[in-house]
């Protein structure tokens, strides 16, 4: 039996604490936890190098985009092994996709703070 559809100010209160049990979820994912390490690394490098606050803020967006398709990531590969528990090749794309996905936000990661980094004075980061 499902529990009834809640509205209003209970609605939001609930959907914060989906949204807070997902985050503990994703942080039991090894994947995840690499990539929080890898943020920091890229956050430290910015600090490291001076740069502006909005090359920080623009850096701060795409690690939170990673940590959004990662989480959708985790959730394709959770649903695929439990509606295909054997191998199937449908199954490997569906997670392949997933992973690629990944893939190119932290190459968008690391090339933004390598743009920082390498950047000459007439950039506006």
């Amino acid at each position: 039996m499902r529990p009834p559809k809640l509205r209003g100010v209970e609605h939001l209160f609930a959907a914060a604490g989906y949204s807070i049990n997902g985050g503990r979820r994703l942080l039991r994912e090894p994947a995840f936890r690499h990539e929080i390490l890898f943020g920091a690394v890229l956050i430290l490098v910015l600090a490291i190098q001076g740069a502006s606050a909005a090359a920080f803020l623009i850096q701060l967006v795409l690690l939170a985009i990673l940590g959004a398709i990662e989480a959708v990531n985790t959730a394709i590969e959770l649903i695929v092994d439990r509606v295909s528990p054997e191998f199937s090749a449908f199954a490997k794309h569906a997670k392949d996709l997933g992973s690629f996905a990944v893939f190119c936000l932290l190459v968008a990661n690391a090339a933004f703070c390598a743009a920082v980094l390498f950047k000459d004075s007439t950039s506006f980061l």
